[in-house]
């Protein structure tokens, strides 16, 4: 039987973004965004817990090590990130609405072929406290 154990890394960012559709009237971004849609943006501290999933390595006892796993999350997303207006200095978000969910996918398309296909990947994003996004989900 293949025993599958997932492991956890849990970062930090702050983020300023602006929830905003060009295509729409300022009326209906403002009703459908709210104070999302804050012309002069608005931030976020959030908290990114990515779990990574496979086979126990016999020889390390590790699924991954998660040092490994802390530098590429350090060099490819918290230094792309961190204290950045997402809108404005990060490229993907140039024409992506910067959703919790959008910033989940780009996330994971980031990591995703950093990190060896034989493990699963799963991104989880928490905007606030209470509200939180998981890509991809099951």
């Amino acid at each position: 039987m293949v025993q599958k154990v997932a492991v956890f890394r849990k970062e930090h960012f702050n983020a300023a973004h602006r929830l905003h559709n060009p295509e729409w009237t300022n009326e209906k971004n403002e009703l459908v965004f709210g104070k999302c849609n804050n012309p002069n943006f608005h931030g976020h501290n959030y908290e990114l817990i990515i779990q990574v999933t496979g086979e126990v390595n016999p020889e390390t006892g590790y699924v991954i090590d998660m040092k490994v796993l802390s530098s590429i999350l350090k060099e490819f997303v918290i230094d792309r990130f961190d204290h950045k207006n997402l809108n404005l200095d990060v490229a993907e978000f140039s024409s992506l609405n910067p959703s919790a969910e959008n910033i989940a996918i780009v996330i994971y398309s980031i990591l995703r072929p950093k990190i060896d296909s034989g493990f699963a990947l799963k991104v989880r994003l928490y905007e606030t406290e209470r509200n939180f996004v998981e890509y991809p989900a099951d």
